[in-house]
Formats: C-alpha cells, sequence, structure tokens
C-alpha cells in the first residue's frame, strides 16, 4: 500500500484485508518487486525485471487481488461514504493532507417525511438517506430541490440543515 506520486499518475494500490484501524499497512509484494528492480544495473535484466513484476502486477489486479485507485476514486469514495461508521481502508487514510478529507456533504432534498416515531427521514439527490436523531422541532421548505448540508460535527455525530432552517443532528441509514 502506497501512493506513488512521481512516477505514475496512480494514488494507492491496495492489496490488504479492512482494518479496524487507520494503520500503516505494508506495501504489497507486487508493489515491492516493480519498485526493485531499479536497482538492476543491467538494462536487458531491468527490462525483463520491470516485464515480469508488470505483468503479475496486472495479473493480480484482472483477478481482484490487487485494487489500483486514483486521488479523484479516494475523493468519490469518501463523499459517496460520508456518514457511514465502516471499518477504515489505510490507503483512505494516508492522505497527508486535508484537502481529501470530507467534513461536509452539499446536495439537494429528493423528499422528506416524518417515520413513526415523529422524527424527520430525509432523501437525498447523491442517493443518501438520513435521519434525525433529535427531539427538536425543525422547520424547513419540504420541496425537492431544497438546498441541504450535512457536516460532521462533535464527536461522531452530524448536523443537517435544509434550506435555512437551523440544523438538526443526523445519522445517516442509507
Amino acid at each position: 500500500m502506497t501512493f506513488l506520486r512521481k512516477a505514475l499518475p496512480l494514488v494507492a494500490v491496495l492489496a490488504v484485508p479492512f482494518s479496524t484501524q487507520a494503520q500503516e499497512a505494508p506495501r504489497p509484494e507486487l508493489l515491492n518487486r516493480l519498485t526493485a528492480c531499479r536497482a538492476t544495473a543491467d538494462e536487458a535484466a531491468r527490462l525483463a525485471c520491470y516485464d515480469a513484476a508488470v505483468a503479475a502486477l496486472d495479473a493480480a489486479e484482472r483477478e481482484g487481488e490487487v485494487v489500483v485507485v486514483d486521488r479523484a476514486q479516494v475523493r468519490d469514495s469518501r463523499r459517496a461514504l460520508f456518514g457511514f461508521d465502516l471499518p477504515s481502508l489505510p490507503a483512505f487514510g494516508r492522505v497527508t493532507t486535508g484537502e481529501d478529507e470530507v467534513s461536509s456533504v452539499e446536495t439537494t432534498l429528493t423528499r422528506a417525511s416524518r417515520g413513526g416515531d415523529g422524527k424527520w427521514v430525509f432523501r437525498l439527490a447523491d442517493g443518501s438517506t438520513w435521519r434525525q436523531i433529535d427531539s427538536e422541532s425543525v422547520f424547513f421548505p419540504n420541496r425537492e430541490g431544497t438546498e441541504v448540508r450535512v457536516r460532521r460535527a462533535a464527536l461522531g455525530s452530524f448536523m443537517m440543515t435544509v434550506g435555512s432552517s437551523r440544523a438538526i443532528r443526523v445519522r445517516r441509514d442509507q
């Protein structure tokens, strides 16, 4: 697992199982073999080394043993999973700058309805479903297309603002 910054436009190579903690994972052996080819002095031997290592990496990727993602795919995945409490993938946690961290999502309302407990359930244009978890009354324009913002709050919770309403505490259902 690593970020390839200079030689390739790729961001991460994943070949480890899910982890429950964001931790530094060792690089996959296939990637180690590929990068080790640089140390081969003889040009013909280096080329043969690269050819064999790339063939092995390509075969592993085709069989699903290794997954290669670029920074845009990581960003899109983080956005799509925003609000879920999932196990951490080490590659998703290795971004060193805060630029790829998703702290809020802005989308529009598809529809909102009250559940059996009297709390609101919001279906958003990005396909997510959020449920009100506080007991506060909230008044908002319940119309398709109304702007919605969901942001991270304290202690792993989330706050939603619909239109110009006050923020309510929510959790993601889907």
